[in-house]
C-alpha cells in the first residue's frame, strides 16, 4: 500500500493593496488528502492485478519442458560362489585354568629348620627332586644308631640261642644212645635171671638205670624245645627292632624335603631357625607341566557331540589366552568329563590338558582363557556369510543380475557365518550384502561391475537445457 504523503506549502500573507482572494472553508485540507490517499490505494491494487495475470498468463503459456523416463534401480552387493562340502563349525566358550596336580607338603619331623631353597618362594620354579627344605639331624642319626645298635645285640643273642639249641640236640642224641645201652643191658639181665646168673638185686638196678636214663633224655628233649622257643621269639624280636631302624632311616631321610615333581610354589612358609612339628604345611606346589582347562558345555552342545562321536576324550581344544593386545594360543587335548551336572552354571564340565609349547609363556591357574572346541560335522553344506540370511532362513542368488530368493535351513553359526543346508547349489552366487529393500528380482550387481548406461542417461545434458530455457 503507497501512503499519503502530505505536501506542506508556503502560505503567504497579503498585503493590504493585494486584491482581496476568497478565503477557503475549515475542513477543505483535510479532503484533499483523503481523496489523494484513496487514488493512490486504487493505483497500487491496478498495478498488482496486472502483476497477477501477467504472471498468470506467462504459467499458462509456458511450454512443456520433456520429462526423463523413470530408471530402474540397480544395487551394487558383494557376492560370495557356494561350495557345498563337509562344514565343521567351532564352539566358541570360556574357561578357566587349574591347576591339575597339586600338593601342600607338610614336615614328617619335628625338629629346626636349618636350610631353605632359594627358589622356595611363591611364583618359584623347582625342579624336580631339588631340596627345599632339610630339618636338623642331630637326633634323628642318633636314633639311627640306637637302632642298629639294639638290631646287632638281638641277632648276637638269637646266634646265643641258636648255639644252646645245637648243643641241647648233641645231648639229647647222647642220652638217647645211654638209654639205649641201659635198655639192651636190662634185657640181658632178665634173659640171666631165668637161669639163675643174676640176682634180683643186680635186675633192680638196671631197672633202675634205664629209669634214670630215660628221665635224663627227657629233659634234654625238654630243654631242647624251650631253646627252640627262644630262638623264635628272639627271631620276632629282631623283626621289631629291624622296623624301628628302617623308621628310624626313614624319619632321618625326611629331614629333607624334596620336590616330587617340576613344579611352581604357590605360598611357602619355612624359614630357617623356625621350630616345625609334624603335619606342619611347609610348602604349597602346583606341576607346572600339568595344567587343565575347565569349561562347560550345554545339554545341547554336549548331546551333539556325544551323538556324533560317542565320546568326548582326546577331542582337540585350542586355548586362546589374551595378554595385552596379543593372544597367546596353546593346543589341548579333552582329559575328561564331569561327574555330574554343573546345574549352577547349567551343564556338564569337561577338563582339557593343556600342552605347552617349548619357549611358550606358561599359563597360570586362575587364568580366564577362550575355548575353541570343533562342533559336529554337518555334510553337503554351504557357508556364508550372517548378512546374506534374511528372515525365515531366506537367501538371494544372482540370477540374470536379478535376486532370486533360495530357503535355506540354518544349522550352525561359527564366528559371522551360517552354516545352511538345502536350497542352495555348487555354484550358486549369493548376494550377501544386506539391501534395506531387497527382495525377489531386484536388480544388483556385483562389485566391480560397471551399470551399462541407459538411454535416458546417454542422451547429452545440451538439449534439456535447451528445452527448459
Amino acid at each position: 500500500m503507497l501512503q499519503a504523503v502530505e505536501t506542506k506549502r508556503d502560505i503567504k500573507v497579503p498585503d493590504q493593496d493585494e486584491t482581496q482572494l476568497p478565503v477557503p472553508r475549515p475542513g477543505s485540507g483535510r479532503s484533499v488528502l483523503v481523496l489523494k490517499a484513496l487514488l493512490q490505494s486504487v493505483l497500487a491494487l491496478v498495478v498488482l492485478a496486472g502483476a497477477v495475470m501477467g504472471m498468470r498468463h506467462f504459467v499458462l503459456t509456458k511450454p512443456e519442458v520433456p520429462k526423463r523416463p523413470a530408471q530402474e534401480q540397480s544395487y551394487a552387493v558383494e557376492t560370495l560362489a557356494v561350495r557345498l562340502a563337509d562344514h565343521t563349525p567351532a564352539i566358541r566358550l570360556y574357561g578357566e585354568v587349574t591347576a591339575g596336580r597339586e600338593v601342600d607338603l607338610r614336615s614328617l619331623v619335628a625338629g629346626e629348620i636349618i636350610s631353605v631353597n632359594p627358589e622356595l618362594k611363591a611364583g618359584g620354579s623347582i625342579r624336580k627332586g631339588a631340596e627345599l627344605v632339610a630339618v636338623d639331624r642331630f637326633d634323628f642319626e642318633g636314633a639311627v644308631r640306637e637302632a642298629r645298635a639294639n638290631l646287632q645285640e638281638a641277632e648276637a643273642r638269637k646266634i646265643e640261642i641258636e648255639s644252646r639249641v645245637a648243643l641241647s640236640r648233641d645231648s639229647l642224641e647222647r642220652a638217647r644212645e645211654q638209654l639205649a645201652f641201659a635198655e639192651r643191658d636190662l634185657e640181658r639181665a632178665e634173659q640171666l635171671r631165668q637161669s639163675g646168673s643174676v640176682t634180683e638185686r643186680a635186675l633192680d638196678e638196671r631197672r633202675l638205670l634205664v629209669s634214670q636214663r630215660r628221665q635224663a633224655e627227657e629233659q634234654v628233649r625238654n630243654t631242647l624245645a624251650v631253646e627252640e622257643t627262644g630262638i623264635e621269639q628272639q627271631a620276632a624280636v629282631i623283626q621289631r627292632l629291624q622296623w624301628r631302624l628302617e623308621l628310624a632311616e626313614r624319619n632321618l631321610a625326611s629331614t629333607v624335603l624334596l620336590a616330587p615333581f617340576d613344579a611352581v610354589v604357590r605360598s611357602e612358609a619355612a624359614q630357617v631357625g623356625r621350630l616345625i612339628n609334624v603335619n606342619d604345611v611347609v610348602a604349597s606346589l602346583y606341576a607346572r607341566d600339568e595344567l587343565e582347562v575347565r569349561f562347560t558345555l550345554s545339554d545341547n552342545q554336549y548331546g551333539r557331540l556325544i551323538a556324533q562321536t560317542g565320546s568326548l576324550v582326546g577331542r582337540p581344544v585350542e586355548v586362546s589366552w589374551v595378554l595385552g593386545t596379543e593372544p597367546v594360543r596353546y593346543r589341548a587335548n579333552v582329559d575328561r568329563v564331569g561327574a555330574d551336572v554343573a546345574r549352577t552354571r547349567g551343564g556338564v564340565d569337561v577338563f582339557a590338558r593343556v600342552v605347552t609349547p617349548e619357549g611358550a609363556v606358561p599359563l597360570r591357574p586362575g587364568a580366564f582363557v577362550e575355548i575353541s572346541i570343533p562342533d559336529r560335522s554337518y555334510p553337503a553344506t554351504a557357508r556364508v556369510p550372517e548378512t546374506a540370511v534374511y528372515e525365515d532362513g531366506r537367501i538371494y542368488v544372482v540370477n540374470d543380475s536379478r535376486m532370486s530368493p533360495r530357503d535355506a535351513r540354518i544349522e550352525a553359526y561359527d564366528q559371522g557365518y551360517v552354516i545352511v543346508s538345502g536350497g542352495l547349489q555348487d555354484g550358486d552366487v549369493v548376494v550377501t550384502t544386506r539391501i534395506a529393500g531387497g527382495g525377489s528380482g531386484v536388480k544388483v550387481r556385483p562389485l566391480g561391475e560397471t551399470a551399462a548406461p541407459d538411454a535416458a542417461a546417454a542422451r547429452p545434458q545440451g538439449s534439456e537445457a535447451t528445452n527448459a530455457r
